[in-house]
């Protein structure tokens, strides 16, 4: 199933309606779709170079819409729907992470999984649906989606752009090993904007 998912991506990546195929696949990726929007970043940057930028960021918007729905699926409808979702993952309690959250030292260790999982193959999805669930603070969740999910799609088509074919499957094949690194110099900057709004 994932693999048709996969292929089906990466023909609508060649559609004349590729940019709003983009926009809703990360859209919905960030809530409850499988295959990330890679996927289609990369075929379509290499089609149209110039186009990059608008690429990247109508990636970065839908992802980060998404990942709002996300939210509010895990803060009003988690029973409903979120536990079913979750199911689809094989993940079936988190419902002890919500007082653990609510402590400065859980905070923090939510504000690393968060970044970790908008940067990284991790499903970003039950980040977003539990992050709603636990009752995390939305300012932050947002910043921190917008921050994590827009570098990594920024820094994929702009490899495309600059080297093209060539690179793509050195990203395939040491992506995760990349999104590691780069996430730990995130996670920095998410820990160190967290810490300078905490003071107001």
């Amino acid at each position: 199933m994932l693999r048709k998912l996969y292929d089906k991506s990466l023909n609508i990546a060649s559609s004349k309606k590729s940019i709003s195929f983009l926009g809703f696949i990360s859209f919905i990726e960030s809530f409850i779709f499988p295959i990330p929007p890679d996927v289609m970043i990369i075929p379509m940057t290499i089609a149209n170079k110039k186009n990059w930028l608008r690429i990247a960021t109508v990636a970065t918007i839908g992802s980060v819409c998404g990942a709002i729905v996300g939210y509010v699926i895990g803060y009003i409808f988690f029973n409903e729907v979120g536990l079913k979702i979750f199911e689809l993952y094989g993940v079936d309690n988190v419902t002890f992470l919500k007082d653990k959250v609510s402590s400065d030292g859980g905070t923090i260790a939510w504000v690393t999984l968060l970044a970790i999982a908008g940067f990284t193959p991790v499903p970003f999805k039950l980040l977003t649906i539990t992050s709603g669930f636990v009752h995390f603070n939305i300012f932050y969740f947002i910043i921190i989606s917008a921050l994590t999910r827009g570098s990594r799609f920024f820094i994929v088509a702009l490899l495309i752009r600059y080297f093209g074919p060539a690179i793509k499957k050195a990203i395939e094949k040491r992506l995760l090993l990349t999104s590691i690194i780069l996430s730990f110099i995130l996670i920095a900057v998410a820990l160190i904007l967290y810490n300078y709004l905490k003071n107001f």
